[in-house]
């Protein structure tokens, strides 16, 4: 089959028209049409229904989409790593992790690396379904287990717990507890047991779930969560990662947290000399460094046993 033709023919697909393809690949509608015609004679086969509202790929369209894909995937690592510079880090990196992880400890600390990187564009991707790396959804990933594919590299960068917190302003006006049981008497902010989110957490708050709590708010986020809890409503079940930029924080019963969650940044094989996430990684792993340093410092109880 003809490259050239299948490079038209996936920007037809991905584009749903013949029209917005030829911006796309700055040719004429007239002349990606012909390339399509060709391309379907020289296959034998019809690769799009036409309908006055677009394109629509036929079972044998979706099969070739299907490859042309992969490939497009495959020639963006390819151009990646050729871009990656020996002395310079610039151009994209597409990082994902969890809502709660990137927004609230990640984020916050992207200006200081773009301070040191700024020719490098991040496209942060934040959500709790784990992309997959080596099709190329995103370049890393960092992640509340281990990966599971094999083809990946990973390594540990530290572990969380979920922990009782809540604001000084609200122990004073109801109280600070003295056993879980006393939890009955208090409101409750936390994600739901069934929503996305670490197994570790949803145990803790399943077993909080088990005592009569006199009111609940669940959130679907650990930035909604945290809102609420520094606002004064009540406590919250949150990511002990948290203390270090919200010192005003106070933990609530020290002896009650879920089991350690592991954390691992992963990147695919194929980028394990890109300059891009040998940068990113370094500064991951040196802010992580600076968190647990701070922690020692301010909080030495709420560093317990963490790689």
């Amino acid at each position: 089959m003809d490259w050239d033709k299948l490079r038209i023919f996936h920007a037809v697909a991905d584009a749903g028209s013949l029209t917005h393809a030829g911006d796309a690949l700055h040719l004429s509608q007239s002349a990606v049409s012909r390339q399509i015609r060709a391309l379907e004679e020289s296959l034998n086969t019809t690769l799009f229904h036409r309908h006055a509202r677009g394109l629509i790929l036929t079972e044998q369209g979706e099969l070739l989409f299907d490859a042309t894909r992969a490939m497009a995937k495959r020639l963006d690592t390819a151009t990646a790593r050729i871009r990656d510079s020996e002395e310079e880090v610039f151009g994209e990196l597409r990082v994902t992790t969890t809502t709660g992880f990137g927004s609230l400890w990640l984020a916050p600390r992207l200006p200081k690396f773009y301070e040191k990187y700024p020719d490098l564009k991040i496209d942060l991707m934040l959500e709790e379904r784990v992309l997959d790396l080596p099709m190329r959804e995103a370049d890393v990933a960092i992640r509340m287990k281990e990966p599971s594919q094999a083809d990946l590299i990973r390594k540990r960068l530290m572990s969380v717990r979920m922990r009782m917190y809540a604001s000084p302003d609200y122990l004073d006006r109801r109280g600070r507890l003295e056993k879980m049981e006393d939890i009955t008497d208090h409101r409750l902010i936390c994600q739901s047991p069934s929503a996305a989110q670490v197994a570790a957490g949803a145990g803790l708050v399943a077993e909080l779930l088990s005592f009569d709590v006199a009111s609940l708010l669940t959130v679907n986020s650990y930035f909604g969560v945290l809102q609420a809890v520094i606002n004064g409503l009540g406590i919250g079940v949150l990511p002990d990662y948290l203390v270090d930029d919200f010192p005003s924080l106070e933990r609530v019963l020290p002896e009650v947290e879920s089991q350690e969650v592991p954390v691992f940044l992963a990147f695919p094989e194929e980028l394990r000399h890109s300059k891009r996430i040998a940068a990113f990684r370094d500064f991951v792993q040196e802010e992580i460094i600076t968190h647990r340093r701070r922690l020692r410092e301010t909080r030495p109880d709420e560093v317990g046993e963490r790689r």
